[in-house]
């Protein structure tokens, strides 16, 4: 058995350890609870969401009638304000019927893709145009120039809508903003949130396991059982 001297440095080490790593034990405990107990579709915002049928388009000209010289990597038809556009290369947005280039869509525009893909009852507050985020904006990694449109709702509902290429970017809402908090305590990116090898994260975990190690350490050490085991198997040896 290990001496008094060891025996009170290991104690020692594991409650010191188990109070500065307590708070982060906690917050991975809420989030994992959190996480386990959610519809992952509704924190997308699926139930804000309308079904959208595709709209037909005739009288199309064709690719070759197109002002467009660079090689075609991509190629779709897309529907803005119910005209239809091609979207080439995922850079440039040409009428389907006039071959007119699109820049950028307009606000009215982008208010008409949210009301295509959002629920009717939904009432628009008010309509805005970013340029840039923040690292913690909850539209990050996302297509920039966008439009966000606010709801007036109690979950602070906002659609997001690409300039770019007018499509549908996502939904935010209250619980996604939540889970978007816990899931940066889950992962200990806060800078980023999904990146999972940070030196942050793999400290608290080495140190995590090490707190463990140190408890079942001291479970033994310090167990009557296992020094009576001990004990008995010494005057055994002795006879």
């Amino acid at each position: 058995m290990v001496t008094r001297q060891t025996a009170n440095w290991i104690r020692k080490s594991h409650r010191y350890l188990g109070i500065f790593l307590g708070i982060q034990f906690f917050l991975w405990t809420i989030s994992g609870l959190y996480f386990s107990w959610t519809d992952i579709d509704e924190i997308h915002g699926d139930h804000f969401r309308a079904e959208v049928e595709p709209l037909k388009h005739k009288e199309l000209i064709s690719f070759n009638e197109l002002d467009y010289n660079d090689p075609v990597e991509s190629l779709e038809l897309r529907t803005i304000g119910e005209q239809p556009y091609y979207w080439i290369n995922n850079e440039q947005l040409l009428h389907a019927r006039t071959g007119e280039r699109k820049s950028e869509i307009s606000q009215t525009e982008a208010l008409e893709q949210a009301t295509r893909h959002m629920r009717s009852d939904l009432k628009v507050l008010s309509v805005d145009r970013l340029t840039e985020v923040g690292k913690h904006h909850e539209y990050r990694g996302r297509s920039l120039p966008a439009y966000v449109v606010n709801y007036d709702h109690p979950e602070n509902v906002k659609a997001y809508i690409s300039a770019k290429d007018g499509s549908f970017q996502r939904v935010r809402f209250r619980s996604w903003r939540w889970f978007d908090f816990l899931w940066m305590t889950h992962t200990m990116d806060y800078e980023g949130r999904d990146d999972f090898n940070t030196t942050l994260l793999r400290a608290f975990s080495v140190l995590g396991l090490i707190t463990i190690m140190s408890g079942f350490l001291l479970w033994f050490i310090t167990s009557n059982s296992i020094k009576n085991l001990i004990n008995r198997k010494k005057q055994i040896d002795e006879r």
